[in-house]
């Protein structure tokens, strides 16, 4: 079974997706988390984002691994555990501006797919283009969204709690910063997918998103059940 989820920023797709394959032991990829090992690379190369080829040239040269369970997910980057390194606002907006370029989502998306189809029992991907364009075929589809000024106040707790120096203004610009280049970018744009069932969080807890969730994914797999 391939899970696909997307949606824009803070909406709670990287949660509940591990929340999810926990629940129905499925592997979890976090897709989010290559495109910001890339762009970690590429903020410790320090050298002009501009300059597309050389990003290009550090993406097909970086080994990326999503390893161990849903809920204790760790990314690797050429061997090292940079899990909690590309989790910056900084490393954050790098990715941003690195998956607009098409050989970088190419490479990438390619990488996504041998992942989840090498899975033995399926998986379940988070991400801006999962289910419009790395499985458009995946048994089941959500699109989470929520107000930005919702998003905007998760992240700015979570940022909170991390120790991180940062205001619920900022926090905002840079939501809204990164939908405009999510929603605009010419290679796979964030899409709702026309099969896939979108829930808005703005007002819900994890709790009833993910009941919700878990409602969909019975219902898809009663009926391929009882057609099979």
């Amino acid at each position: 079974m391939i899970i696909a989820i997307d949606g824009p920023s803070g909406a709670g797709k990287s949660t509940l997706g591990k929340m999810l394959a926990k629940e129905l032991g499925l592997l979890y990829l976090d897709t989010g988390a290559m495109y910001r090992a890339v762009g970690l690379a590429v903020l410790e190369a320090s050298f002009d984002v501009g300059d597309d080829e050389i990003v290009i040239e550090f993406a097909e040269k970086a080994k990326i691994e999503l390893v161990g369970e849903p809920e204790n997910l760790q990314v690797l980057l050429n061997g090292r555990n940079v899990s909690a390194e590309i989790r910056t606002v900084e490393v954050g907006q790098m990715a941003s501006i690195v998956s607009t370029i098409s050989e970088v989502r190419k490479f990438l998306v390619e990488h996504q797919r041998t992942l989840g189809n090498n899975s033995e029992r399926g998986c379940v991907l988070d991400g801006r283009d999962i289910g419009t364009v790395v499985f458009p075929n995946a048994d089941v589809k959500f699109f989470l969204t929520a107000k930005p000024e919702a998003r905007a106040r998760r992240r700015f707790q979570e940022d909170l709690a991390k120790g991180r120096d940062t205001t619920f203004e900022q926090t905002l610009i840079e939501i809204n910063s990164r939908d405009q280049r999510d929603v605009s970018r010419a290679d796979s744009p964030l899409l709702i997918a026309e099969d896939a069932s979108v829930i808005d969080t703005s007002e819900m807890d994890l709790t009833e998103v993910f009941e919700q969730m878990m409602l969909v994914v019975r219902e898809k797999q009663k009926a391929k059940y009882e057609t099979s």
